[in-house]
């Protein structure tokens, strides 16, 4: 086993998603992940402390990009246009793993309650960091928090739309995904 051989993150996460589409998460143990991944049991706590948290892996960096880029947005964007930018800011962090991953991840979510809740307190995590980046440039709290989780459902329709796409970016998704989740807040 190649016990520092670079990427271990990564190939954890690939090795996790694809037990837990193959035979459900409940089935899946630490000790066959980091198997599957060529590291040792110890690695795989080094960089998570369960496997639920596999589901989360960057969760934080993402929201963080989020929100700096709703903060860069330019001083007289809108509260959506702020969002573009935050999508756009985290999109260009998502590379052809991230996109690789998406159908496996979907497979394995609805395949597990328990993952599901996980992923669903993930978008939580970041309509809550778009929201509050909108907040701290001004927005109203019911203004930013509707743009907040149009940003994440944009962001997630973006992603499922990408990872079936044959391009490399991910932005372009996202953003037609915004558009046409405005232009549906029109119907209501």
């Amino acid at each position: 086993m190649a016990r520092w051989e670079p990427g271990a993150r990564e190939r954890l996460v690939l090795a996790a998603v694809d037990l837990f589409a193959e035979q459900g998460y409940d089935a899946t143990t630490v000790a066959q992940i980091a198997e599957r991944a060529g590291v040792t049991k110890s690695t795989f706590f080094r960089h998570f402390p369960d496997k639920r948290e596999l589901l989360v892996a960057g969760q934080e960096a993402l929201s963080r990009l989020l929100a700096e880029g709703v903060a860069e947005a330019p001083a007289g964007a809108g509260p959506l246009e702020a969002v573009a930018a935050g999508l756009e800011r985290a999109s260009g962090a998502m590379g052809p793993m991230n996109r690789e991953l998406g159908p496996r991840m979907k497979a394995a979510i609805a395949a597990s309650a328990e993952l599901q809740e996980r992923d669903a307190l993930k978008s939580v995590s970041m309509a809550a960091a778009l929201t509050g980046a909108l907040v701290a440039r001004g927005v109203p709290d019911a203004t930013a928090a509707l743009a907040g989780e149009l940003g994440m459902l944009a962001f997630k329709r973006g992603y499922a739309a990408w990872s079936e796409a044959a391009d490399d970016d991910l932005a372009p998704h996202a953003l037609a995904a915004l558009a046409e989740l405005r232009a549906a807040t029109a119907a209501l």
